[in-house]
């Protein structure tokens, strides 16, 4: 059954646009940017995800050796484009077994991100960049730095703020921070004039995407 939009940070279905507002409509969270439904890994998904995107599509790059595109979300409507967009990766963890990364970019206020790190807030919180960064991605001939967040259970997560969008990375199990000692920048996928990042490499479906944002059920009744 095809899923239709939901919270970006909760996952309840919301409300349609109608004549007394021009917004969607999150019951708990009042006005969001629709969460559409997930996006296969695949070329086709891709191509509309960049023709919507106002945000950056990150690809770490290079990719760790190994590591394949195993999904895409995106929120946002026809009208807004796409103001928050996650990319998920999978591939083999350093210290054994699979290993799962998602790399998020979105407006303020979103909470894709978040909710993937299983926060209840939408944005990182006051004071998380406080003291040295611990990561930096390189893009553009300049450093992003990232700082470590706080609190997140069985992944790992980090996020900073690359051309006023927030960025997060999210890595699960934990452990596959490790894999943080391999990757050096990020590319933006919406830019095609170097073609040997498009298309990249697919697997399946990622299932910490999935299960991260899978829709929460109202109950009947």
């Amino acid at each position: 059954m095809k899923h239709e939009p939901s919270c970006p940070r909760c996952g309840r279905a919301v409300r349609a646009p109608n004549l007394w507002s021009s917004a969607w409509q999150c019951a708990v969270h009042g006005p969001v940017a629709p969460l559409q439904p997930l996006r296969a890994p695949g070329e086709t998904s891709l191509d509309l995800l960049l023709d919507s995107a106002r945000v950056p599509v990150w690809l770490p790059w290079p990719l760790p050796a190994g590591w394949v595109v195993t999904g895409f979300a995106d929120a946002g409507d026809e009208r807004s484009g796409a103001l928050g967009i996650a990319v998920a990766l999978s591939g083999p963890a350093p210290l054994g077994g699979v290993g799962e990364m998602v790399v998020v970019a979105e407006d303020p206020g979103i909470g894709l991100g978040a909710r993937l790190a299983g926060m209840d807030a939408p944005d990182p919180g006051a004071g998380f960049d406080t003291g040295p960064a611990a990561l930096r991605l390189r893009h553009g001939g300049h450093d992003i730095p990232m700082w470590p967040v706080p609190g997140c259970k069985k992944r790992s997560v980090y996020a900073g703020e690359a051309y006023a969008s927030w960025l997060w990375l999210l890595l699960s199990p934990a452990d596959t921070d490790v894999l943080t000692c391999e990757l050096s920048g990020l590319r933006d996928m919406r830019d095609r004039v170097d073609g040997a990042t498009l298309p990249p490499p697919f697997g399946a479906l990622s299932p910490f995407l999935a299960d991260g944002l899978k829709p929460l059920e109202e109950p009947e009744g």
